[in-house]
């Protein structure tokens, strides 16, 4: 049976929307989804178009949403539809709603960045050599199963997150002399949730489409369109 993938994309275009949700419709195709694209977040407040939905790849950071929007979201996750997405096209959604914020369970803080010295005033500034490790729940969900601990070079989230999350992967910010911070703090850079009938599979990498292609975090993302998505048995 043919399921159906709803793409929103939107927001902030230096995370480039359309670039990275393009990346992904190859793979959502072959795996016999019909792909539809929207551009605006209201598609959510239509409910004979989310009825119809098993998964939604949303990429929209910052912006708004509308109550009736945010509604349709809620609902059609809670009945089933799984929702997937990446960096701030999801953990940096609509910083104006607590609601989101639940539905999803952690939020962007911030991304802390080189030295001073070595900063040159563009966005490499807030690149940084990181360490991925996967937790014991990691190393045996279907999503990031056989996997190695990896290293990246870019923004590295700092997440503010619930204990209703799972968390596949974390990510350590170290002090710095230069960071008002006192100790190591431990986020999570990949996660799921159970939310009513529906899945959420977030990913914190994914501010460039390089970054996306990396083999490991393109791997962990159409393995996470899957999980997520409702399926036939459903």
């Amino acid at each position: 049976m043919t399921r159906r993938a709803l793409i929103v994309r939107g927001g902030w275009d230096g995370h480039h929307p359309v670039e990275t949700t393009e990346l992904f419709v190859p793979f959502l195709n072959t795996s016999g989804f019909d792909v539809e694209i929207r551009e605006s977040n209201e598609v959510y407040a239509d409910p004979d178009t989310m009825a119809r939905v098993d998964l939604i790849v949303q990429s929209v950071t910052m912006s708004e949403i509308s109550a009736d929007a945010l509604r349709g979201l809620r609902d059609a996750v809670e009945r089933g539809t799984g929702l997937v997405g990446w960096h701030g096209g999801i953990a940096d959604s609509y910083r104006n709603s607590s609601d989101y914020l639940q539905l999803i369970g952690g939020q962007f803080a911030t991304h802390p960045g080189k030295a001073p010295e070595d900063r040159v005033g563009d966005q490499s500034d807030n690149y940084l050599r990181y360490s991925v490790r996967f937790t014991d729940a990691g190393r045996s969900h279907e999503i990031t199963a056989g996997l190695d601990d990896f290293e990246l070079e870019t923004e590295q989230y700092w997440v503010l997150h619930d204990d209703l999350i799972d968390t596949l992967a974390v990510t350590e910010h170290p002090t710095q002399p230069y960071q008002p911070w006192h100790r190591p703090i431990v986020s999570p850079v990949f996660w799921t949730r159970s939310w009513g009938a529906g899945r959420v599979f977030v990913s914190t990498p994914g501010h460039t489409v390089d970054v996306l292609r990396h083999p490991t975090i393109r791997t962990i993302m159409e393995r996470g369109m899957l999980w997520a998505s409702r399926t036939a048995s459903e």
